[in-house]
């Protein structure tokens, strides 16, 4: 039953993306948060469809500390369920990925609609760069940013190295952090096909204000709560 459930899911999926990716090509000539509204249908729909046709339910707690402003988000990255998830719970946001991805057709090409900031990893300085000047270009224009800062999917139960980028971007724009911890890899692994029914949670830490503190500090902070959050989410 789980295979075909997933199998269900994973086939609406392979048909809808192309007609929402088409679709999000036409929000061209609309403003930028505009066009945000209109694309994370898709990722509603895809979190409604996964809800519906695999059983993953989810709840948030701390949606209360989501700020009115735009901040920087930074999230553990489990699964591809935050990256459907975080459309649905936080206000507009533009997202810190690698450029690659705006280069799949279809897909790729929606993505770019969101005003993304699609950085080169190779470039070291360079992507630091961009990573600062884009992201205070999103902030004022009203969007949230959204950053992995362990920089890929990660095992459930294990952690990666926390990236300072985020935190970097935090402290030059003199904006807070909310940090966000999840275990959807219990449920929807990396890369894996099963989707195996059951409750997400997502817990939205309170904001780390960042004046004064040095970009290392920043981080830290953000680990440090993320880890200890995710422990006890199961218990």
């Amino acid at each position: 039953m789980l295979f075909i459930r997933s199998f269900v899911f994973m086939l609406l999926q392979l048909l809808l993306t192309p007609v929402f990716s088409v679709l999000a090509i036409f929000t061209f000539p609309f403003s930028p948060l505009t066009r945000y509204r209109l694309i994370s249908s898709y990722a509603k729909t895809m979190i409604w469809l996964v809800r519906v046709v695999c059983g993953i339910r989810h709840r948030v707690l701390g949606i209360e500390h989501i700020p009115q402003q735009p901040c920087i988000v930074l999230c553990k990255h489990q699964s591809a369920w935050e990256t459907l998830a975080l459309q649905a719970i936080f206000p507009p946001q533009a997202w810190v990925l690698k450029r690659e991805l705006l280069w799949i057709p279809f897909f790729g090409w929606g993505l770019a609609m969101t005003s993304p900031i699609a950085i080169n990893r190779s470039d070291g300085k360079g992507a630091v760069k961009q990573l600062l000047k884009q992201g205070k270009a999103r902030l004022a224009q009203g969007f949230f940013v959204v950053i992995f800062p362990e920089g890929t999917r990660i095992p459930y139960g294990q952690r990666g190295k926390y990236k300072v980028g985020g935190a970097l971007l935090a402290a030059s724009a003199g904006v807070p952090v909310v940090p966000v911890a999840h275990n959807a890899g219990r449920l929807w692994a990396r890369a894996a096909f099963i989707k195996t029914p059951g409750l997400i949670t997502m817990s939205i830490g309170q904001p780390i204000a960042t004046t004064g503190l040095k970009a290392d500090e920043i981080n830290a902070r953000t680990e440090a709560w993320i880890e200890n959050e995710i422990n006890t989410l199961d218990h």
